[in-house]
């Protein structure tokens, strides 16, 4: 299985362009699922196993304390695996086919009020320590980036003039994203401040490029700060940027362009959000609705 492992994440990487993060995932799961063969010792030929190996995995998942969420996660990457050795000819039929994911509990993104995205923008100096970090947190709500997205942002991918950046999110996927006056403003007041030749959007203060965990904690740091926050994650300020949107009456699909969202499953999500929104709009609306 190691040997076609490492076929298999070549492939991930060069041919369906994953992200590393992606990558690294998906090995550790196969790799558990190799150690999980091997303590069974009645060990198979990729070819010889079943449906009965894959959901035995699964409720092991389950038994020691691995939520439905991960094992769902665990058995994609199992799926993926298998669709390749079947692609390649180790297998005849993939496993995985037949097995059903374990239902995960469904949990609604968090999302900041218009409040607090307005009270954690609207510090001052001291309590967002630099421009730099204020133009960040612009960028994740004014764009509804991700945060790898914001990582891999150089100057040239922005036109301040037409205020569009172009993004390459997740598979090498590029798309177009406008973002607003104040957000251009914060990032055009930042740069200024900078006096180098360095392509990179976000520098650190060592002059490098920052990574995924420095802007998690420049997030981090500005949203505990509000102290009613429902939570710190930069990725709230992305659900936030959806929310509102959908809020204000943006339509769903333009909100999957937006995103970045392969499925438009993945954008429905945010429309649970908005039942008060819906209630308020019914009963304007309905001649009955009162």
């Amino acid at each position: 299985m190691i040997r076609y492992l490492t076929d298999f994440l070549e492939y991930l990487k060069k041919e369906r362009r994953f992200s590393l993060h992606t990558i690294r995932s998906y090995k550790v799961d196969l790799q558990q699922f190799n150690e999980f063969l091997l303590d069974r010792k009645d060990q198979k030929s990729l070819s010889q196993i079943g449906r009965d190996e894959i959901r035995d995995f699964v409720a092991y998942l389950l038994k020691y304390g691995y939520s439905e969420k991960s094992a769902q996660r665990k058995l994609s990457a199992l799926r993926s695996f298998f669709r390749f050795l079947k692609k390649i000819s180790v297998v005849e039929k993939n496993p995985t086919l037949t097995v059903r994911s374990p239902k995960a509990e469904k949990r609604l993104p968090k999302f900041l009020t218009l409040r607090q995205v307005e009270k954690v923008l609207e510090m001052k100096e001291g309590k967002v320590d630099t421009l730099r970090d204020k133009a960040i947190l612009e960028m994740l709500y004014g764009a509804g980036l991700r945060v790898s997205e914001l990582v891999n942002l150089k100057k040239s991918d922005i036109d301040f003039q037409s205020n569009l950046i172009r993004v390459k999110g997740k598979g090498e996927k590029e798309r177009i994203v406008p973002f607003g006056r104040c957000a251009k403003k914060s990032v055009l007041e930042y740069l200024a401040t900078r006096g180098d030749e360095r392509e990179e959007l976000f520098l650190s203060r060592q002059g490098k490029g920052l990574t995924s965990r420095q802007i998690q904690r420049i997030v981090n740091r500005a949203l505990l700060s509000l102290g009613d926050a429902a939570g710190i994650n930069p990725h709230i300020l992305r659900h936030s940027f959806a929310t509102h949107l959908l809020e204000r009456g943006c339509d769903l699909r333009a909100v999957q362009e937006l995103l970045g969202h392969s499925s438009l499953s993945s954008t429905q999500v945010y429309t649970h959000l908005g039942v008060g929104k819906l209630r308020e709009i019914y009963k304007k609306a309905h001649p009955r609705g009162e």
